[in-house]
């Protein structure tokens, strides 16, 4: 029998910026069943794959319920999608081998992403699986001179030889000291941006509650969660990606990001055609 794979979308309702944020219409259709279509599309396409929606509000339950969408009431007192997603494992009837974070606010991300982190995880030994992007010379510019608005908005990572993570930083790394130079010789920068979904297996995801804390996950330092497993010596491999032509954005959470998600919505057609 294969190994069972559980898509768990962490979907909370309260939202300072955009209140019930799950239940926001982009285009028509709900963010919550944009995302459950991505789901379910994935779960459709790979053997004991299934997923579910964990939430925190009876209205997002209902909703699911009516919408035939699999759903699971967590605990009021999660305190991160990771901590949503792992309540919600631990109500599932079977333990799955794979878990993978599809965060409630990402209707925008295209199936075959998650695909290719399930074919990675069925080929390399990890604890955690979680993509990235090889910037071309043309991002690498976009992407330095968006931070010198927002200078901690974008995670940038650093792989070995085998493509697993060595560090994850706010800032751009690596540094290109002499840039004229190394357009020259490199096709594309040095640099990955990474992408912000996770999935990782049953004792990775267990284990991530009792490891010890790092200094570097901290709010006031890096603020990234994921290097609490660098830190505890896990293995995080980097699945490389591109968005195959298709523009994309992050997370919905303002009023101004579902205006951007239905414009590219409105160029490039629905996601799940």
């Amino acid at each position: 029998m294969s190994k069972k794979i559980l898509i768990v979308i962490p979907a909370r309702y309260q939202s300072t910026r955009l209140p019930g944020k799950p239940l926001v219409k982009i285009a028509g259709v709900e963010m919550i069943k944009r995302v459950a279509q991505i789901a379910d599309f994935v779960s459709k396409n790979n053997e004991n794959c299934s997923y579910v929606v964990a939430t925190d509000d009876n209205r997002i339950v209902d909703f699911c319920s009516k919408e035939n969408i699999p759903v699971t009431m967590t605990s009021d007192t999660c305190r991160s999608g990771t901590e949503r997603c792992w309540d919600a494992v631990q109500k599932n009837n079977v333990s799955p081998d794979f878990i993978i974070n599809l965060q409630g606010d990402n209707p925008l991300c295209p199936p075959h992403i998650i695909q290719e982190i399930i074919d990675q995880w069925k080929k390399y030994p990890a604890d955690v699986f979680t993509p990235c992007i090889h910037l071309s010379w043309d991002e690498y510019d976009s992407l330095i001179e968006s931070k010198k608005t927002t200078p901690y908005s974008g995670t940038t990572v650093l792989v070995d030889k085998t493509g697993y993570a060595m560090a994850f930083s706010k800032n751009v790394i690596p540094a290109v000291r002499k840039p004229e130079k190394a357009r020259q010789e490199m096709e594309k920068s040095p640099v990955r941006r990474h992408v912000g979904l996770y999935a990782y297996t049953y004792d990775a995801l267990k284990d991530y509650f009792v490891l010890d804390h790092a200094d570097y996950e901290q709010d006031m330092i890096e603020g990234l969660e994921q290097m609490r497993f660098l830190f505890n010596g896990k293995k995080i491999k980097m699945v490389e990606v591109d968005y195959r032509g298709r523009k994309t954005t992050s997370g919905v959470d303002s009023p101004e990001d579902i205006v951007r998600v239905e414009k590219i919505i409105a160029e490039y057609g629905e996601l799940i055609q």
